[in-house]
């Protein structure tokens, strides 16, 4: 316990850094992008004239310096507050926390789906290299790892929801249904089904092959070869020795994975009509919302360090000298 807290301090520390440099390098990012909030609401009403315009500016803030504005941002930022979304009129940090548990829920079930299927198929493949089952899982996960996540959503959404009218087309919950708790869930499951397939299905493959690779480079270690040798049976050496072992690059691989299963899951989001974080990021870009912008980045990367924490907690309970070597720094 001691030495998982000393762990989860110094990862804390050294996030601190990361972050403040993603949040100075999206903001002057944003800064070098043409126009602003004042030119998308002018172009969207049909233009305006100049003090129309300037007072636009001077409401939000535009009119200081980039400085100024990144320092009040800064300030702002290391008081838990996000700003005031411009093309919504709303706080920053309220727009957000309706729509992350959204994509919470899609990127969770993916990630436990696609890992725990991937990591049992994976130990299938593993627990004979080269044999036909072990071919034909991977040519079978080559062939999913190459199809595009958004053909893939399409596709699943053209077979089950309008041909064969199995699961609903869009969202995330019957609109105004009225369910509640056990029934209300249930709703939820159905409208998830595809998405959480589609976005599972991709990452499946991957942690598929990154099992099966491990397992194949694990077989040739020396411990293996002692158990063996004491005569222990196959299906003991895979699952105890051979398949814990080749856990670790698979957990490294999973907390990688995490910022790109969030992207991903833009384009999920997009195709099944789902209100999450990434449907807000595309609203905030349309509407040139930079405080929403702002405050998406800065959320995604705090999600993704949180990942990264838990991953490190998982590693060094596989690996006890992870948390030794932290522990005795």
């Amino acid at each position: 316990m001691r030495r998982a807290i000393i762990l989860l301090r110094r990862r804390a520390i050294s996030s601190i850094p990361v972050l403040l440099i993603v949040v100075i390098f999206t903001f002057f990012l944003l800064e070098s992008a043409s126009g602003d909030a004042v030119d998308a609401y002018l172009g969207s009403i049909g233009g305006g004239d100049a003090t129309l315009r300037q007072s636009l500016r001077e409401s939000y803030g535009l009119d200081q310096s980039m400085f100024a504005r990144l320092w009040l941002y800064l300030s702002s930022l290391a008081r838990f507050d996000l700003g005031w979304s411009v093309a919504f009129g709303r706080p920053v940090g309220a727009l957000i926390a309706e729509r992350l548990p959204n994509t919470l829920l899609l990127m969770g079930s993916a990630t436990a789906l696609s890992f725990g299927l991937g990591s049992a198929l994976g130990i299938l493949a593993g627990a004979r290299p080269g044999g036909l089952r072990d071919r034909l899982l991977s040519i079978g996960s080559l062939i999913v790892y190459a199809i595009p996540s958004f053909w893939l959503g399409l596709v699943l959404s053209i077979a089950f929801s309008v041909k064969l009218r199995w699961f609903p087309i869009a969202g995330v919950e019957t609109i105004a249904s009225g369910k509640t708790g056990f029934s209300r869930a249930l709703d939820i499951t159905d409208h998830l089904v595809l998405p959480v397939g589609a976005l599972a299905l991709i990452y499946l493959a991957l942690f598929l092959r990154v099992m099966r690779s491990s397992m194949a480079e694990a077989w040739k270690l020396d411990f293996v070869l002692f158990a063996r040798a004491k005569g222990l049976s196959r299906s003991r050496i895979v699952l105890r020795h051979v398949a814990r072992n080749a856990l670790l690059p698979l957990v490294t691989m999973l907390g990688l994975q995490s910022a790109a299963m969030l992207g991903g899951s833009v384009v999920i989001e997009s195709i099944f009509a789902i209100p999450g974080f990434g449907r807000l990021a595309q609203e905030a870009v349309n509407g040139r919302d930079a405080p929403l912008l702002m405050g998406i980045i800065v959320t995604s990367a705090v999600l993704v360090i949180s990942v990264n924490f838990l991953v490190d907690l998982v590693y060094a309970a596989l690996d006890p000298r992870i948390g030794a070597s932290e522990g005795g720094a």
